[in-house]
């Protein structure tokens, strides 16, 4: 057995590490301590206090694993009631929020275990007051806490210690500051810098010359210098601004580098982002958006809670289960988790949507509805209200029915009981996968594309009949895939055999609009390229920026325009296929909360099923009707009402 050195002959091999002091050196007549570069540096303070804040608001949440499938949350355990209230003073957000700022700060932190009132109870302890004590290099034997007033010694086992990675220390961590050190001096000396600028009025420095060969009495030099001093080298910056008087051929030579010529701005973001990555936050969550879009941010947001503050978070968990967890009884199967989930789930309209998907019909009754907007319950109210399209239609979604509630579905061989609607939507899973195909595309172009500009061969960067070609592919196949599903839905819906669609006369006709669609999407890109890389100075991240725009931006905004006229295409043409035209009609309704002026003018316009509307088309994104300008990023309905 391997297991044969004991941890007594292992600690004695060294003496624990002195802890290197909690201070910076930012000047060769100024060392501060870390505490006082979070009070003075704006840069490390936003940064840490975003860290801390956004882990504090997350639910720490306590549960009791039954198997490897099931689990009950814990409420009642005192595992759980200490953690929801730390102390008679302190909630559990100031405690996780210092104790996410003590490790940003000090990359250590410290809980003491105490007793109030016979109840266990948790108190912060600042880094700065302890010292772990001990000969012990692996873990330490005690703290000693130090105030202004004396010193205690506590054991090891009171104590909850939190603490990163430090090369020669067990029982330390490194502080990012000692990292960022020449970082936050540049910071500092360039802030003195624009502060001296301005209390002096912000005028030029300089030096003044004069003829070498005129004669110049000490009386007069004195005096020269005496009004020199007393006019222009004042510390009022009212007296900056006038005219000086040289006497004697006498000129003033600037000599000096003002804050624009230093770039101060830059370096003051320059200092927010270099402080940002040490932390491994992204830096348009700590207001850098040079080059943030929409889309990064969110997708930026994600990883915030799954790279950044994931690991800290899964580190905090086991520190409590190691350190705190064994205080109590009855800890079989409990462990800690902070409630993440709340913070990935989206926004309320995506929750909704994805809720009501899964279940297949509304999923909250009247009653609860109004006590959300704080309305009394109505008698009747709690009953789950499920609608005819639901119980017996089968159609993916319930918000697949008409608009304004009206009846969209009858029963397959039944008379019916009133106009039948049809609404031709996308459906979510088909907008994000065409998303997804156009994303892709975009990263298989880049990568092509750069890799041409980078050989900087006589091959051209760009091969317009290759990208079309296989743009045209990737499009043509998720195309029929698509508009067979919203046919075959169609069909159904209007109480028709899915399986008698046809989908081979269709093919031709998806084919040609891929291509068409190819050829669109692919020129855009290589106009955008030629434009940014005309006389650019570095030809690969111009390139890298175009390509982003369009893997983020113009791919949402392209997949959900051509499902949207996917669907509208494929819901009109199963329609005609099936059923004709006789007694059909079909009505624009315009959904978007900003749409444009046109579609916003056409809603409610309602037309013959085999006519076009006013604008020419015969459904939202008909691309062989409307213009790019007039398609891009649509998302409006046609719904057709059958007699």
């Amino acid at each position: 057995m391997a297991f044969a050195v004991s941890a007594g002959s292992l600690q004695a091999i060294q003496k624990p590490t002195a802890r290197a002091p909690y201070s910076l050196r930012l000047s060769d007549d100024l060392s501060e301590d870390y505490a006082a570069i979070y009070r003075s540096q704006d840069a490390v303070r936003t940064v840490v206090d975003f860290l801390a804040r956004n882990i504090a608001q997350l639910g720490l949440h306590s549960y009791r694993r039954l198997s490897d499938t099931d689990r009950e949350r814990l409420t009642d355990h005192p595992l759980p009631q200490l953690l929801s209230r730390p102390n008679s003073r302190t909630t559990t957000f100031r405690l996780m929020r210092s104790l996410v700022a003590d490790r940003g700060i000090y990359d250590a932190a410290y809980w003491l275990k105490i007793r109030e009132n016979g109840a266990p109870a948790l108190v912060r302890l600042p880094p700065k007051m302890v010292t772990a004590l001990g000969d012990n290099w692996l873990h330490p034997a005690a703290f000693e806490v130090k105030g202004n007033r004396g010193k205690t010694v506590i054991p090891a086992d009171r104590i909850i210690h939190f603490h990163g990675y430090s090369p020669t220390s067990e029982t330390d961590g490194v502080s990012p500051i000692e990292t960022l050190r020449r970082i936050l001096a540049e910071a500092y000396a360039a802030g003195q810098m624009r502060e001296q600028v301005l209390r002096n009025g912000a005028r030029h420095s300089g030096y003044i010359t004069r003829p070498q060969n005129s004669e110049w009495s000490d009386a007069a030099a004195r005096r020269f210098k005496e009004g020199w001093r007393a006019q222009y080298q004042g510390q009022s910056a009212t007296e900056a601004g006038g005219t000086p008087v040289l006497e004697d051929g006498m000129q003033f030579v600037p000599a000096s580098q003002t804050a624009a010529d230093l770039q101060y701005v830059e370096a003051r973001k320059l200092t927010r982002e270099e402080v940002a990555a040490a932390y491994h936050i992204p830096p348009p969550m700590v207001g850098l958006l040079d080059k943030a879009t929409f889309s990064n941010i969110e997708e930026q947001h994600k990883m915030l809670y799954q790279d950044t503050l994931g690991p800290m978070l899964e580190e905090i968990q086991q520190e409590l289960e190691l350190q705190l967890l064994p205080e109590f009884d009855d800890v079989d199967g409990v462990y800690i988790e902070f409630n993440l989930a709340e913070k990935l789930r989206g926004s309320f309209e995506e929750q909704a949507a994805q809720l009501q998907t899964s279940v297949g019909a509304p999923y909250m009754t009247r009653n609860e509805a109004r006590a959300r907007a704080n309305l009394p319950a109505v008698a009747g109210g709690d009953e789950l209200v499920t609608p005819l399209n639901v119980l017996i239609g089968g159609q993916a979604s319930p918000t697949d029915s008409a608009p304004d509630g009206q009846l969209s579905w009858r029963i397959p061989g039944s008379k019916a009981l009133g106009p039948v609607r049809v609404k031709a939507r996308p459906q979510q899973s088909h907008v994000a996968q065409m998303q997804r195909k156009l994303s892709d595309f975009f990263a298989r172009q880049e990568q092509e594309v750069r890799s041409q500009l980078g050989a900087k061969s006589s091959a051209p960067w760009w091969d317009e009949e290759r990208w079309e070609n296989e743009l045209a592919a990737d499009l043509y196949a998720l195309s029929a895939m698509m508009t067979v599903a919203v046919a075959r839905r169609t069909a159904a819906s209007i109480g028709l055999d899915p399986d008698d669609y046809d989908v081979d006369r269709t093919l031709a006709y998806q084919a040609t609009v891929a291509r068409s669609n190819a050829r669109s999407i692919n020129a855009v890109t290589r106009i955008q390229l030629e434009t940014a890389l005309d006389e650019a100075e570095e030809p690969l991240e111009q390139a890298a920026q175009v390509f982003e725009v369009a893997k983020t931006a113009r791919a949402q905004q392209a997949g959900t325009t051509i499902a949207t006229a996917l669907a509208g295409w494929a819901t009109v043409e199963a329609v005609e296929q099936l059923r004709g035209t006789r007694g059909a009609v079909k009505t624009w309704v315009t959904t978007s909360s900003n749409p444009r002026s046109s579609h916003a003018a056409m809603n409610g316009e309602t037309v013959p099923l085999d006519s076009t509307f006013s604008n020419g088309a015969r459904w939202p994104g008909d691309s062989a009707a409307l213009d790019v300008e007039d398609i891009a990023g649509c998302e409006c309905d046609v719904v057709i009402t059958l007699e």
